[in-house]
């Protein structure tokens, strides 16, 4: 077989071509704000498009999101997107802090419509004065600034949509809104990604689509996120961790494996941008963007 027939397309398209943005969580703690910190500087030095912020249910984390948000803004050259929810808050209140995100310079929002208060798996209730969906919240941002707005998408449809009409219907509406990109959970299955792909394709959804990926740090804690999220754990991936829990060093080695296969296959599929959900660790997420050809300069030396 000649060398053109078994040349894989990621090995031609790392590098320039590829893009990425990392997802972090605000810190509880000194010690947790120390290990985040170092994950930031680490990092940095791959170049990402953005780093977002996330926001805890109802608010819990606005403080803290703030202050994380603004250290990235003011001590780093990479661009902070403050994640924004819905819930619990009025429309004069969320309008407030999407202006204190402009007055700082942040100029990219995400913006969600937010896990119940009452927990996940429980009715959502929209705040009787605030915005009631993610659509509102990005007609609402758009309205203060001219921002960068992302939004949610799921591959494999929200817990609460009951087909795909329903979720295509409320995604087409956030798009209409003025969402600008559609940062998708996380996923294991790359066909489940492709097919989302042909559902947003036949409704006329054209912005950008970035894959969400997960490089799994502790699986059994990624099981029980994914039965809240709506996130199939494929028998195969679940064999891969299987006897391991006493094994740490080669659960990593292991996790590392599933997702590189996992990026590398998405390029050989076309895809050149990815969204790494960091955990606030660096070390995972640093490898794939090496193995993708981030952090390094023409000649193959890391960047400064």
């Amino acid at each position: 077989m000649s060398e053109a027939h078994t040349r894989r397309r990621s090995r031609e398209k790392t590098g320039p071509d590829i893009t990425a943005s990392f997802e972090f969580f605000p810190p509880k703690s000194d010690k947790m704000a120390e290990t985040l910190w170092a994950t930031v500087q680490r990092l940095e030095a791959l170049k990402p498009s953005f780093v977002s912020v996330t926001y805890g249910a109802g608010g819990s984390t606005r403080e803290r999101t703030h202050r994380t948000v603004d250290r990235i803004l003011k001590e780093t050259g990479m661009l902070p997107a403050a994640h924004l929810t819905c819930v619990g808050a009025a429309k004069s209140e969320v309008d407030g802090i999407v202006q204190d995100y402009w007055d700082m310079g942040v100029r990219h929002l995400v913006a969600l419509r937010g896990d119940p208060l009452s927990g996940i798996g429980t009715p959502y209730e929209a705040h009787p004065e605030g915005y009631a969906y993610a659509a509102d919240l990005v007609a609402g941002v758009k309205k203060i600034g001219n921002f960068d707005v992302s939004v949610s998408g799921y591959p494999e449809r929200h817990p609460e949509s009951r087909d795909w009409s329903v979720e295509i219907d409320n995604l087409k509406r956030k798009v209409d809104a003025g969402a600008d990109r559609i940062i998708t959970q996380y996923f294991f299955d790359n066909d489940l990604f492709e097919q989302y792909l042909e559902h947003l394709g036949k409704a006329g959804i054209t912005i950008p689509v970035v894959p969400g990926i997960l490089p799994i740090q502790n699986f059994h804690q990624t099981v029980a996120f994914s039965k809240n999220c709506g996130t199939t754990i494929p028998d195969w991936l679940a064999r891969r961790f299987a006897g391991l829990d006493d094994d740490a060093d080669t659960r990593k080695l292991v996790g590392a494996g599933v997702a590189c296969e996992q990026v590398m296959d998405l390029v050989d599929r076309g895809i050149t941008d990815f969204h790494f959900y960091t955990m606030n660790r660096a070390d995972l997420t640093y490898a794939l963007c090496r193995q993708l050809g981030l952090g390094g300069d023409e000649n193959g030396q890391e960047a400064a």
